[in-house]
């Protein structure tokens, strides 16, 4: 057996035709298991799940609680995002500012952090993209110094635009977050 192995190593055409085989299985192989490890940014939904946003989480749907009064006559600033992001970005941290400063003036008043989405990419895509942007608005409040349970997060994804136009100018209006204002309900006696 040896000796039929020095024979087939012999063979120059034989070895360099095994070597690009065996080279261009491993590329393969390389390519195919970095590909696995990095998830795919799709518009289905898919790249974006559900996760805490600077470690205040995710309000449980059974907290929601939007019965107090709203505060129709203060209007607060959206805070805007860039496409595809749910990062708030350094020139919109004033407006978070202001709404803190609002809020601490105001220790009777809860709010509702409402994310929203241009009318790119899916309907489930948005709607966990919105959320994400209500979170992150939520957790800059809480790093402000708001406490947490003042603040609730609802995403409203594409179905609440501010402008109907399919332009970039009105898909920047669209992607924000919106503030809902609310009384405390009182309490029955």
């Amino acid at each position: 057996m040896r000796k039929g192995f020095k024979m087939f190593s012999k063979s120059k055409a034989c070895s360099k035709s095994w070597f690009n085989v065996l080279f261009v299985f491993s590329l393969c192989v390389l390519v195919s298991v970095g590909c696995k490890s990095k998830k795919p940014k799709v518009d289905d939904g898919s790249s974006v799940t559900p996760t805490e946003v600077g470690g205040t989480g995710q309000i449980p749907e059974g907290q929601r609680d939007e019965n107090g009064t709203a505060i129709t006559d203060t209007k607060l600033d959206n805070v805007l995002f860039s496409y595809d992001s749910f990062q708030v970005a350094d020139t919109e941290i004033a407006k978070v500012q202001k709404v803190a400063e609002f809020m601490k003036a105001k220790p009777d008043v809860k709010l509702t952090t409402e994310g929203n989405c241009d009318e790119r990419g899916s309907a489930e895509y948005n709607m966990s993209l919105g959320e994400h942007r209500a979170l992150a608005v939520r957790a800059a409040l809480v790093g402000i110094g708001i406490d947490a349970s003042r603040i609730q997060t609802k995403s409203y994804g594409r179905e609440k635009p501010v402008d109907d136009r399919h332009c970039e100018e009105a898909w920047h209006k669209n992607r924000r977050v919106d503030f809902a204002l609310y009384l405390d309900k009182p309490q029955a006696q």
